[in-house]
Formats: C-alpha cells, sequence, structure tokens
C-alpha cells in the first residue's frame, strides 16, 4: 500500500505532532512537568464560569440545539451577528456578518489560508508565505500542501535591562517580491511572548497593501479577547487584513473554534473550503461564546479575570527562573502577551534539541527552538539555543522544573569545561 504525494507529506513526522504526542503522553505520566504545551490553564473562576453557563444553556436547550443541527459553512449565523456587532462597537471597524467565518480551530484556519494564498498558481509560479519575524509558532511549519511552502526572516535583537530582550522587525532586509503570497504574523506571538509594535504593524499593512498581498494576523491571545497582552498595542484591520481570532485561550481548547475577520471574497472562499472538507464548523463554541456576548461576559472576563491571572503567573515565574539561573546563563524575551518564556541560553555548548531529550528522561517537558524558525534562508546558531516554555503549570510544578532544567544546564557547562 502507497501514499499519495500528499500522504507522504502529512504522514512525516512534524514537530507540532510531536508537541501533541509529548503533552498526551506527559498528561498520562504521573509526576511529569508539563512545561512544553500549549493547554491554557485551568482558571478556577473561568472554570466555573463555564460550568455554570454550560447548565444554564443545557436548561434553556440551546446544547441539545447546538449538538444537534449542522450550522452553515460560514459557521453560526447568530454568532456572525453578534459577534461583527460586539466589534463595530469596541474597536470602530466597519464589520459586518459577512466578514467573519468560523473554522474547526485556528490550526484549521492557517491550514486554509496559507494554501490559499501560497502554493503553485494556474500559470505555473509558487508563491510563499512570509514570516517577517521568526521565531514564530511551530504549528505553523508542515502546515503547506506545498514543499518548502514558508519563508522566515531573521530579527533584529534588542539587549534590555534585567536580562531581557526583544525582537524587532528588521525593515532594512525584509524581502517582500512577486514570490511573496502573503504576510503572516503573530501578535503576541506563540512562542516568544512578544508584541509586535503597532508602527511595525502598519508598516506591515503598507508594505502588504504595496504588492497587493494580505497581512494575516493570528490573535489568538490579542484583544479583545482573551486579552492576554501585557502592553499597549492597537488592534488593527482593514480588507486587506485577515484576522484570525480563537475560543482555545479562553480556556475552551476543546471547543476547535477558530475566527477568521476578513473582506468578503476571503470568507466567501473559507466558507467553501469549511463545507468540501468538514460540512460545517462545530456548534457549542460558538453557541457558549454567543451567549458570553449577549451577558456582556465576553470582554469583561477577558479583562477582569484571565489578563490579571497570566499577567501574575508570568511574573511569578520570571521570578523563579532569576533564583535559579542567572542572566548569563539564560535570557528571557521580554514578555509582553501569550502563555509562554522564551528562553534564549546564549553560547550553551549543546543544542537545545540535546537539551530537551536530557530535560524528558527526567520528566520535564519543553520545547526546542530550532522548531520556530521554519524556511530561514541558511543556518542561524541563535535556532539551536533557544527553548519555549509555558508559565501556566502551578507555582510549585514550575519551580521543579526550573530547579531541573537549571542543573542540566550548569552539566552541560562543566562537561564542556566552563
Amino acid at each position: 500500500m502507497t501514499f499519495s504525494l500528499f500522504g507522504d507529506k502529512f504522514t512525516r513526522h512534524a514537530g507540532i505532532t510531536r508537541l501533541m504526542e509529548d503533552l498526551n503522553d506527559g498528561l498520562r505520566t504521573p509526576g511529569a512537568i508539563m512545561l512544553g504545551g500549549g493547554n491554557p490553564a485551568q482558571i478556577p473562576a473561568m472554570n466555573d464560569y463555564f460550568q455554570q453557563l454550560l447548565a444554564d444553556m443545557l436548561q434553556s436547550g440551546k446544547v441539545t440545539d447546538a449538538l444537534c443541527n449542522y450550522d452553515g459553512p460560514q459557521g453560526k449565523s447568530e454568532l456572525l451577528a453578534a459577534l461583527a456587532a460586539m466589534l463595530r462597537e469596541t474597536s470602530g471597524w466597519d464589520i459586518e456578518p459577512q466578514n467573519i467565518a468560523l473554522t474547526n480551530g485556528s490550526q484549521s484556519a492557517f491550514f486554509y489560508l496559507f494554501n490559499l494564498f501560497a502554493g503553485r498558481r494556474a500559470d505555473g509560479t509558487t508563491r510563499k508565505v512570509l514570516f517577517p519575524l521568526a521565531p514564530e509558532y511551530i504549528g505553523y511549519a508542515d502546515a503547506g500542501l506545498e514543499e518548502e511552502l514558508f519563508v522566515s526572516a531573521r530579527p533584529n535583537i534588542e539587549l534590555l535591562p534585567d536580562g531581557q530582550f526583544k525582537y524587532h522587525v528588521d525593515f532594512e532586509h525584509l524581502h517582500i517580491g512577486e514570490e511573496t503570497g502573503m504576510i503572516c504574523v503573530s501578535r503576541p506571538t506563540n512562542p516568544t511572548g512578544n508584541v509586535i509594535t503597532d508602527d511595525e504593524l502598519m508598516k506591515l499593512d503598507a508594505l502588504a497593501n504595496q504588492h497587493d498581498i494580505p497581512l494575516v494576523i493570528d490573535n489568538a491571545y490579542g484583544v479583545p479577547f482573551p486579552g492576554i497582552i501585557f502592553t499597549e498595542a492597537r488592534p488593527l484591520w482593514n480588507p486587506n487584513i485577515i484576522l484570525c481570532m480563537s475560543l482555545s485561550k479562553l480556556g475552551l481548547p476543546g471547543s476547535r473554534c477558530g475566527i477568521i475577520v476578513a473582506n468578503e471574497k476571503v470568507i466567501s472562499a473559507i466558507s467553501n473550503m469549511n463545507g468540501i472538507i468538514s460540512l460545517a464548523p462545530g456548534g457549542i463554541g460558538p453557541a457558549m461564546a454567543c451567549e458570553m456576548i449577549k451577558r456582556n461576559d465576553l470582554l469583561r472576563l477577558s479583562e477582569t479575570v484571565i489578563k490579571p491571572f497570566y499577567q501574575q503567573r508570568v511574573q511569578e515565574t520570571i521570578a523563579t527562573i532569576r533564583r535559579y539561573l542567572s542572566p548569563e546563563r539564560c535570557l528571557i524575551h521580554k514578555p509582553e502577551g501569550a502563555i509562554f518564556l522564551w528562553l534564549w541560553f546564549k553560547d550553551l555548548p549543546i543544542t537545545t534539541e540535546l537539551l530537551y531529550q536530557r530535560l524528558k528522561k527526567r520528566g520535564v517537558l519543553m520545547v526546542p527552538g530550532d522548531y520556530f524558525f521554519p524556511g530561514l534562508d541558511k543556518p542561524w546558531p541563535h535556532t539551536h539555543q533557544c527553548m519555549r516554555m509555558n508559565y501556566v503549570p502551578e507555582p510549585e510544578k514550575i519551580e521543579a522544573g526550573v530547579k531541573i532544567l537549571a542543573e542540566e544546564v550548569e552539566l552541560a557547562w562543566r562537561e564542556a569545561g566552563q
């Protein structure tokens, strides 16, 4: 039995598959310290809210309605209308229901978008997805039907006080040409917690318009919801921007609900792809989100519960890291949002892939950095000096994991005779 080219490509081991396998194995392994996966926190106040919300919806029959009926391929029309009205009111955007489509999770949304705008064209040319600021989300790297679909640009690195640093777009060396099919950036960025500045975003928007290509913004952690963002950042949308959001980081990853805000032509294309590939998006997540908007709870909880939880947790985690790892051993990307810390072990005598293997043997799961640089034009040692760390687990687990991390880093330096 042999597979097609599609089968060969999508049965190869991928970084995102490895991450999800580690997540699944760790959840079933007693004592494992899960500092690698992207599962959002189980925030008690949010879990209580979801319990009560579902109980109310079950009582009123709305859960049964959501589970027992197909929505249209664009997604639940009631949510599309409520979300459009909310975005008009809060952001001043000229948004109507026909500017929004739902997907079965953001991963599906990006698979659609990458292959809609990049890859082989009818005229025989090939377009690529440009990431103007690597590192970028691990789940993008294998989502192209074509090989070598992605191009990444190295960042400028700004060193900051207290052993922190920040990536910036290197506009001087950013190349956009005929082969560029779209520009894609996440804000805040998974894995680094970076938030590109308003000025950087406006420049990227101008470049996208100039080259008649879309600017795709992955807003899974951003504003207006779930609001896991700790710096000033103005949300941006216009008909040339494709804005992607999600219910996952509200605390509902199992709902598998992605949200695309775009011009009507793009939304029509996404709806058609939904119909062909999955008939329709799932209904229970959208039904919950619609109810949250009606109750004026979606933005309120993002601002008063979700954001403060993560902001406190990230500050505690940085303090823990600094008890065990000095800035000479480990630099930390300035945490401006998302649910991860990005650690730079500058000049570490072993690769972070080997460090990952050593940590895994000791029951600590993190993610080596080289998976987050798809499409770099040439090797860069920095990619093998970084790791992504989830700061969501309980503080005592984080401390236990960081202690083991520090021991392995020191062991690597001792082995190198330094």
